[in-house]
C-alpha cells in the first residue's frame, strides 16, 4: 500500500533528500518548507496534519545555525524545541508516525569513546540544548516516534562543511581548519535510506545514524581536496585557535548500535559517501 509521508523543513539539505528517498520507494510524498508550515505554530500544525492526513510525518524542520543560536536563542528553542512538540502532540493525537532528527551536539565530548543512545546528553552550547528539549518533548508525549541523532551532515541543496572548502579552497587556495574535533560525516542521501528504512521495521525509538567511521575537520578536509583534486595548502589548527560564540564538543562520535540489528546494515564509510557526493555534484556541475 503507498502511504502518505509528510516531510516538514523539506527545502533543506536533508529534506531534499527523505523526500527523493521516500518518493523514490513508490510513497506519496508531501514536501513542505517553512513558509508552508511553521512548525511553531500548534494550530498551524494540527490543521495541516488533519487536512492532509499523512502516515509518516519526517521532522526535517530545525534551526542549525550551531553560532546564531547563541545570540537566537528564542528562535532556536521555538523552532528545535517546541516545534517537534507540537508535531509529536498532533500525531499521537491522529496515531500517525513521527520521525525526528537529533543531533550530536547534545553531548559534550567529555567521554572519549562513541556515544551510544544511552549516555546521558549534557550539550555545551544553546543548539544542543534546543535539540535536547526538542528530543524530550517528543518522547515525553509519546506515540509512535523515532529520534534520529545524526552528525555533520553533508549533500546537495544546502550549505555544508564540503561546500564551504571547495570554496575556500578554489578561491583562496589555502585554509586553516580544526584538528581537534571528532566526529563522523554523514550524507544526507544515505541518510534518508536509512530513516525509510527504519520507519518500514517499525520499531520504535532512539537511534544513532551516520556513516561508518570518524573524523577530524581538518582530515575532512584533505579527503575533500584530495578527492575533489584541488592543490591547498591546508593547516591544522585547535579549537582554541579558532574561536567561535558556541562551544563544540570535542569528541562527538555516535555508536550506531542497535541500527544493524534494526535495518540489517550500517550506513557505508564516511570517506565512501564523500567520494559518491563529490562525484554526483560533478555531474550536475
Amino acid at each position: 500500500m503507498v502511504r502518505r509521508v509528510l516531510v516538514t523543513g523539506a527545502a533543506g539539505m536533508l529534506g531534499r533528500a527523505v523526500t527523493a528517498e521516500f518518493g523514490q520507494r513508490g510513497e506519496e510524498v508531501l514536501s513542505l518548507s517553512r513558509r508552508e508550515l511553521d512548525i511553531t505554530d500548534p494550530a498551524a500544525v494540527r490543521s495541516a496534519l488533519w487536512r492532509l492526513r499523512p502516515r509518516v510525518v519526517v521532522n526535517c524542520a530545525a534551526y542549525t545555525d550551531v553560532d546564531g543560536a547563541e545570540v537566537n536563542c528564542e528562535r532556536a528553542f521555538l523552532v528545535n524545541g517546541l516545534g517537534p512538540k507540537n508535531l509529536a502532540l498532533a500525531c499521537r493525537e491522529m496515531s500517525i508516525v513521527l520521525v525526528h532528527v537529533g543531533t550530536d551536539y547534545i553531548f559534550d565530548g567529555q567521554k572519549g569513546k562513541p556515544y551510544s543512545v544511552y549516555d546521558p546528553p549534557n550539550p555545551l552550547n544553546v543548539y544542543g540544548k534546543s535539540k535536547l528539549w526538542g528530543e524530550r518533548a517528543v518522547a515525553e508525549v509519546g506515540g509512535r516516534c523515532f529520534v534520529v541523532r545524526t552528525s555533520w551532515l553533508f549533500g546537495p541543496g544546502g550549505r555544508n562543511f564540503v561546500e564551504t572548502m571547495l570554496q575556500i579552497g578554489r578561491e583562496r587556495g589555502a585554509a586553516r581548519v580544526v584538528s581537534d574535533q571528532r566526529g563522523c560525516p554523514t550524507y544526507t542521501v544515505d541518510l534518508a535510506r536509512a530513516i525509510a528504512d527504519l520507519v518500514e521495521s517499525g520499531r520504535y525509538g532512539t537511534y544513532h545514524v551516520t556513516n561508518s567511521g570518524n573524523t577530524t575537520w581538518y582530515e575532512f578536509a584533505t579527503a575533500i581536496f584530495k578527492l575533489a583534486g584541488l592543490e591547498v595548502e591546508l593547516a591544522p589548527c585547535s579549537t582554541a585557535e579558532f574561536p567561535r560564540p558556541a562551544r563544540r564538543p570535542l569528541y562527538s562520535v555516535l555508536d550506531p548500535f542497535p541500527l544493524k540489528e534494526t535495518i540489517g546494515y550500517l550506513l557505508p564509510p564516511w570517506v565512501d559517501a564523500l567520494e559518491r557526493y563529490l562525484s554526483e555534484r560533478q555531474k550536475i556541475t
